[in-house]
């Protein structure tokens, strides 16, 4: 995939294709045919201060994290941006969600993984 503004993360998505977060400041989403999507920032309307880790989870909502703003936010397939984490991170990079509603957050200033619960699936 050609003219991406400085690659970092990679996710791929359930029902193919795959996510990047670049240096620039925008996510960028691909279909599974290499062709560009979306863009998170024209979509949404959301500025990130620079995104780091990416993933998504089983509804096919786009997970990002953001580095300057130390933050986590949600973006469903419809429907408004979701901050669901502001507090407790010093410098989130890499991540990754589980099907049970955990996100894995990689704190490369703590030096660990901090686990956050965002969703409750029905049993």
């Amino acid at each position: 995939v050609p003219n991406l503004q400085g690659p970092r993360y990679v996710s791929p998505v359930p029902r193919g294709g795959f996510v990047v977060s670049e240096e620039c400041g925008d996510v960028k989403v691909f279909m599974s045919s290499r062709k560009l999507l979306c863009s998170l920032t024209s979509k949404y309307g959301h500025q990130f201060g620079n995104p780091a880790g990416v993933c998504v989870d089983t509804d096919g909502s786009i997970l990002v994290a953001d580095e300057q703003r130390r933050t986590v936010h949600l973006f469903p397939e419809h429907g408004a941006p979701i901050c669901l984490v502001s507090t407790r991170l010093q410098r989130p990079a890499g991540m990754a969600c589980s099907s049970s509603g955990h996100l894995f957050v990689a704190d490369t200033v703590e030096n660990c993984v901090k686990v956050f619960k965002y969703c409750v699936r029905p049993s």
